[in-house]
């Protein structure tokens, strides 16, 4: 199976199954001297991991992160870093109705089509579980690229018909409130709506959003690697993700020109600009504003009502899914937006470094 990487020259592999002993990943191209411990990164594997509340899968697992390479004495060594989650509430039982159903809005028939087999528990590497791997390894990006002041936040920002606008937005409260919503008032309607829609026995959607903050200008290419097309590529390779947008996104279809530039200027010695309509991304290069990245999630396929399926032998039936499925999904996958809108950041950085003789002169120079 090809297509388990990522990135240039911080690169990441991902490896393992829903109901396998462990899940895990491989970062290669991490700078050395990086302050990182187990805990940097199960911070973050807290917010993704079941079993938390009302929003997610009661499958119960603990998701701690432990570090088998490439950390000495509390620092990144500049060698591979491999990361290992372990699988602890496998209950592959739940999946032995359905071994011979493709389920619908599964990857189920397409798997089984392109492999000639699939793992029925779970999804196998199709599972949402394989993201864990993706939060541990965006974790670790996340505090290199803090060491350069950057930030990046990925939050809720809507589930269902339940939207979190807030005027001033507090970005702690993505990990405080279940929703991972800003907005406290729209968390509590976020809730009540959610158990309407767990009492008859189905799911939701949702969006969510990324800002980034504190990038210099010029990260990206102009053609075939612009800034906007590769965090595209991350956000949709999350497997709930269906639609993607940057700055004014859809909004850009019926807008004017006059209303859709955003205007320069300068001040205390900054370039600046009037508005941010294009999501700090021109050209496909940063332009040294906010980034501003939104993603659609569907609804959870699981769900405990009847639906029409066709199995193995091209028989047309009825099944009902058993097992331990989330309502929503996009509560724990901001996160996982989050981690791979920041391998991707901290990877155009690294490139950057090549794109112009002064800064590789300056660089070297003794």
């Amino acid at each position: 199976m090809a297509g388990s990487s990522f990135g240039t020259l911080f690169r990441i592999t991902t490896w393992g199954e829903s109901h396998g002993e462990a899940l895990g990943v491989v970062i290669d191209g991490c700078p050395s001297q990086v302050p990182l411990c187990e805990d940097d990164i199960n911070e973050y594997m807290d917010r993704r991991r079941p079993g938390r509340n009302a929003f997610s899968t009661p499958r119960q697992e603990g998701d701690k992160v432990e570090i088998l390479s490439g950390v000495f004495e509390g620092k990144t060594t500049g060698t591979p870093i491999s990361l290992l989650i372990r699988n602890t509430s496998q209950r592959s039982g739940d999946y032995s109705n359905i071994k011979d159903v493709y389920r619908p809005g599964h990857a189920d028939y397409t798997y089984d089509e392109k492999y000639g087999f699939r793992d029925y528990r779970g999804g196998g590497r199709s599972s949402g579980r394989e993201t864990s791997a993706r939060v541990a390894a965006g974790a670790v990006a996340c505090k290199v690229l803090s060491h350069l002041g950057i930030q990046v936040y990925a939050y809720t920002r809507s589930i269902g018909e339940i939207l979190s606008q807030p005027t001033e937005p507090n970005y702690e409260n993505r990990i405080l409130l279940p929703s991972a919503m800003l907005d406290p008032d729209a968390d509590a309607k976020a809730n009540e709506y959610l158990a309407k829609i767990k009492a008859d026995y189905n799911s939701v959607g949702g969006s969510m959003e990324c800002i980034i903050k504190g990038l210099p200008v010029g990260l990206g290419d102009p053609v075939f690697e612009k800034l906007d097309a590769n965090l595209s590529k991350a956000v949709m390779s999350i497997g709930a993700v269906k639609a993607v947008e940057i700055g004014e996104g859809h909004n850009v279809s019926t807008m004017l020109g006059s209303e859709n530039n955003d205007s320069f200027y300068y001040e205390e010695s900054v370039v600046k600009k009037s508005t941010n309509h294009a999501g700090g991304i021109l050209g496909g290069i940063s332009d040294g504003s906010d980034i501003l990245i939104r993603a659609y999630v569907k609804p959870t396929p699981s769900i405990f009502k009847e639906q029409k399926s066709m199995n193995t032998a091209h028989e047309n039936i009825t099944l009902q899914i058993k097992g331990r499925h989330d309502p929503v999904v996009v509560s724990r996958a901001s996160v996982v937006m989050e981690c791979m809108c920041a391998i991707t950041i901290l990877d155009e950085l690294l490139l950057n470094m090549s794109a112009r003789l002064d800064r590789i002169k300056e660089f070297y120079k003794k």
